[in-house]
């Protein structure tokens, strides 16, 4: 499976500089798939491969670049079955438990993300893959039996992991795309944005 990482709330995308703007047109179909693809960016915007280095940096810690990484197509690896795991978790224990969870082999990605009360309590967001569906709901189980043993090796015997849970599945898969520019052709627009379509 793919590296797992857990994701706190998202950053608000800064405006975009001239030079963020050609490396995210050159990039945003993905990296060539060669030897030295920071070299390949380096030539096209005509600056050092530490410059490429050091500008893709920044891009990551101002949240304009979540990361970079290989996009598996679950599908054609054989695991044809998707569930968002959505947890109701105490604040205050929402971001360690998030990244206690994002380390499973089995999950993909997790977020923390505010909760839309009230029609919706959940704030933490965990994605399993597996080959059918009884595998997916047996990696939702030992993600209710992970969160409950932490508590209890940090002798919060009484303290709830989660007030509720639910798993949504995929009905379909759609293109996933990396990071895109709105409106790319009109000069002025810096706005950046992420894509990545899962449906759910």
């Amino acid at each position: 499976m793919s590296d797992s990482t857990y994701q706190p709330n998202a950053k608000k995308a800064e405006p975009l500089s001239s030079l963020e703007r050609q490396y995210i047109l050159l990039t945003q179909n993905g990296l060539p798939i060669i030897a030295k693809p920071y070299h390949w960016l380096s030539e096209r915007l005509n600056i050092s491969v530490e410059q490429v280095l050091n500008l893709t940096n920044s891009m990551q810690q101002r949240g304009i670049i979540r990361r970079i990484a290989a996009v598996p197509n679950h599908y054609k690896l054989g695991y044809h079955f998707n569930g968002m795991t959505v947890w109701d978790i105490e604040d205050s224990q929402a971001e360690k438990l998030g990244q206690i969870i994002g380390k499973l082999p089995f999950v993909s990605h997790c977020y923390l993300r505010p909760r839309k009360l009230p029609s919706w309590n959940y704030n933490l967001f965990a994605m399993v893959h597996g080959k059918s569906n009884q595998e997916i709901t047996q990696y939702r189980s030992q993600i209710k039996t992970l969160l409950s043993e932490v508590l209890v090796n940090r002798k919060q015997q009484n303290a709830q992991p989660f007030k509720n849970c639910d798993m949504l599945t995929s009905t379909q898969i759609l293109k996933k795309t990396g990071l895109r520019l709105k409106n790319k052709n009109v000069a002025n627009d810096v706005t950046a944005t992420t894509q990545e379509k899962n449906h759910v």
